[in-house]
């Protein structure tokens, strides 16, 4: 059962979402909250396994809020994923290096945000690939507050694990892609995440498009 927590400051858009997961058998909304800052508190009270956050909150708005979750220690199993109307909110880059684990347009089919729900809690592939390569175009042009290790301390092979992670395939596809087991690339995976301090695979995907391993595609 996925325990999902609610963060949003419009309570017309939590009732709707929390409808919406109370109608699939594998998981449950455990908390809404109005404000950033509840968010934070009820992400260590209740311990949900996924955070959806909206980046417009008052008090606390989403970027500090993921960030606060991120860097706790006690909530390292805490994924969340950022809702944003991305064409006009550009915060999302902030909110991705702040430690969040993936994100959404705000008006997906109610369907998309089940499954996405699903990957984040999974710790697998990345969300809406396509939008993620914008979004990419754009982290490129600012300056990182925490240059990751450089990818040359990764393997050919790592690499090319690598650039189908940015082109948002999933373990199971690489495997398929690369005449691989799935263990192995599992194993890949886990060595390139160590080596270039990266949280998750949203990281891996930004130092993918920071070095150049990929390209948006027009």
């Amino acid at each position: 059962m996925i325990r999902v927590l609610l963060a949003d400051d419009q309570a017309l858009v939590r009732g709707a979402f929390a409808l919406l997961i109370a109608s699939a058998a594998d998981m449950r909304v455990v908390g809404e909250a109005a404000t950033g800052r509840e968010a934070v508190t009820l992400a260590r009270t209740e311990r949900a396994d996924v955070v959806v956050m909206d980046i417009r909150m008052p008090d606390l708005d989403g970027i500090a809020a993921t960030a606060e979750i991120a860097a706790d220690e006690n909530l390292a199993g805490v994924r969340v994923l950022v809702l944003t109307t991305y064409d006009t909110d550009d915060n999302v880059l902030a909110a991705l290096r702040a430690g969040a684990s993936g994100f959404l347009i705000k008006d997906t089919k109610p369907a998309a945000l089940l499954d996405a729900i699903r990957t984040i809690a999974a710790g697998e592939a990345l969300l809406s690939p396509s939008a993620t390569a914008a979004v990419i175009t754009r982290v490129r042009t600012l300056p990182d507050p925490a240059p990751r290790p450089s990818i040359s301390t990764l393997t050919d092979r790592e690499l090319d694990v690598l650039i189908l992670i940015a082109r948002g395939l999933t373990n199971a596809e690489i495997a398929e892609s690369l005449v691989l087991s799935p263990l192995t690339v599992k194993t890949h995976v886990s060595r390139i995440l160590a080596k270039l301090l990266a949280r998750d695979r949203v990281q891996l995907v930004i130092a993918a498009y920071e070095a150049g391993l990929v390209t948006p595609a027009p």
